[in-house]
């Protein structure tokens, strides 16, 4: 087995044992902290009860409930953990250095809450995919915030790495702490979150099942409790679409992109090691979100999306375990970072991991939504400017301008919004690319699906606007038919009563003239329901 390497020199995994350890007294609660960061830790191991029995559960399950730090995640621990090395060394200097690190948004997070305790500047990178939640939080607690693409791969200049990597040679006094490679991030949870376990369950676990990321976690813990309880099954949990897990074959997959935030890496971070993880269980978006909003609902944890993916795969490895045993899962962070994400019904729907609700008591809820009451959209190609841009959207009736590639296919919308707010807070320049100010992060609806008027109703709860395109059978492109806003939906179905045999509403229709419409204003709509969605994201 290899350990992990990423791009340092070395994929020696460390030698845990002989660094210099941090251990706290478990047996006595402090009255009075001195601060926030000494609050980080100590967290509660609370038994899982309705979930195991539902799954068919022998074994004693126990939630690591990480959540529960100050900061809202298990990577508190390794913030603080590594600002204290860095003092210690005289790496970090209170007043002078600026701390920068790539994350996911929690070490991040945690860092944050560091340097906001003990005056740090702080300049966290992370992907566009990342929560506005993690984003807010950040600036809340005074961080600077840069944004990389998500599809960006680790070693491109284009990503959260790259980009870290970069500021820490341009900016004086940078530290970049570089949770991937920093043997503070397994340390921490080798002197602390192990010990917590162990001390918990008198020295006796059967199964940890962890979440793979940076691996720091899972490797700090795995060895501590290895040494003490070799009998432990230690269990990785990885997303589809990642390549931590091993055997190889078990990362082979068409998944390019996946919802879930903090776990899974294109690339072997050397906090990973391998060595010590006995089995790996892969898990989908759909398994995982779902299994988050059972914690919250049937146990009341107010946890994250990683945390789903890790209960989910604790419910296919415990069941190995007897009636008697103990198997630990780790929750890594809370709901805090996603409220407008998983939490939302709406958002699980648009990506066809929870079904959409029926509405019987509205008459236009499941018609479908046809291609001649959709307003149009002008399209414009990637490589023009931000004029030519601006120009089509004031022509246009509609809010979005869609913009294509070189091959036709849909790149994003370029709007005024998103183009206020480059310009106004991200000191963007109108000189810069056009695809600078796409906005890739839409919602769109397939015709070809048949969606109902109900679907786009619900997407325009949490979005401003819904793309609207059409697949034919004979092109590989699926085509532009225009976009659809809430006023556009309501000017649709606001007849007193339907009357099957009018005619559609053809308000800024694909022709983008006005025409009139049927007697009373009513749509001519077939009765048939509605058999999918048609939405993707």
């Amino acid at each position: 087995m290899q350990n992990g390497a990423s791009n340092g020199s070395s994929s020696e995994f460390f030698n845990l044992k002989e660094l210099p350890h941090i251990i706290r007294a478990l047996d006595k609660n402090q009255k009075v902290h001195e601060n926030i960061l000494n609050v980080i830790g100590n967290t509660p191991l609370v038994k899982l009860n309705k979930i195991p029995q539902q799954e068919g559960i022998q074994c004693q399950m126990y939630a690591k409930c990480e959540f529960l730090n100050p900061g809202g995640s298990v990577k508190d621990r390794i913030a603080f953990r590594m600002v204290q090395d860095a003092e210690r060394q005289g790496i970090l200097i209170p007043g002078k250095s600026v701390i920068i690190e790539p994350t996911s948004g929690n070490t991040g997070i945690g860092l944050a809450l560091a340097s906001a305790v003990k005056g740090y500047r702080c300049i966290i990178v992370l992907p566009e995919k990342m929560s506005d939640e993690k984003v807010n939080t950040l600036l809340a607690l005074g961080s600077e915030i840069i944004r990389t693409p998500t599809e960006a791969p680790s070693d491109s200049p284009e990503s959260n790495l790259g980009v870290a990597l970069r500021l820490s040679k341009e900016i004086p006094n940078a530290v970049l702490l570089d949770q991937y490679n920093n043997p503070c991030n397994p340390l921490a949870h080798y002197d602390g979150t192990a010990e917590e376990i162990l001390w918990s369950l008198d020295d006796d676990v059967d199964m940890a099942v962890i979440g793979a990321g940076t691996c720091g976690t899972i490797s700090g813990i795995a060895h501590k409790i290895k040494e003490r309880c070799p009998k432990c099954i230690i269990v990785g949990v990885d997303p589809y679409g990642s390549i931590l897990a091993e055997p190889d074959e078990l990362n082979e997959s068409d998944v390019q992109m996946y919802e879930v935030e903090g776990i899974g890496y294109d690339f072997l971070p050397r906090t990973l090691d391998r060595k010590v993880i006995d089995m790996w269980i892969k898990t989908d978006d759909g398994s995982a979100l779902q299994m988050s909003r059972r914690l919250i609902k049937e146990e009341g944890f107010l946890c994250g999306g990683s945390s789903g993916a890790v209960m989910y795969a604790a419910t296919k490895a415990a069941k190995q375990l007897k009636a008697g045993q103990k198997c630990v899962v780790l929750m890594p962070d809370n709901i805090r970072n996603y409220m407008t994400k998983f939490i939302s019904d709406q958002w699980l729907e648009a990506r066809d991991f929870k079904p959409i609700p029926n509405n019987n008591e509205l008459w236009w809820w499941n018609k479908p939504l046809l291609e001649n009451v959709v307003p149009a959209t002008v399209s414009i190609a990637l490589n023009s400017s931000i004029s030519d841009a601006l120009t089509a959207l004031r022509k246009s009736s509609s809010p979005v301008v869609t913009v294509l590639d070189n091959k036709g296919n849909l790149s994003g919308v370029f709007t005024a919004d998103n183009t206020r707010k480059r310009l106004a807070n991200i000191s963007g320049s109108s000189a810069e690319a056009l695809e600078k100010f796409v906005v890739k992060k839409i919602y769109k609806v397939d015709l070809a699906n048949n969606p109902s008027l109900g679907a786009v109703s619900r997407l325009l709860d949490i979005a401003p606007y819904v793309v609207v395109v059409k697949t034919e059978p004979s092109q590989s492109v699926p085509k532009i038919v225009g976009a659809i806003t809430s006023d556009d939906l309501l000017m649709l179905v606001s007849s007193d009563q339907p009357l099957k045999n009018a005619n559609p509403i053809c308000a800024k229709a694909q022709n983008g003239n006005v025409a009139s419409t049927g007697k009373n204003g009513s749509i001519s709509t077939p009765d048939s329901l509605q058999t999918n969605s048609g939405i993707t994201v």
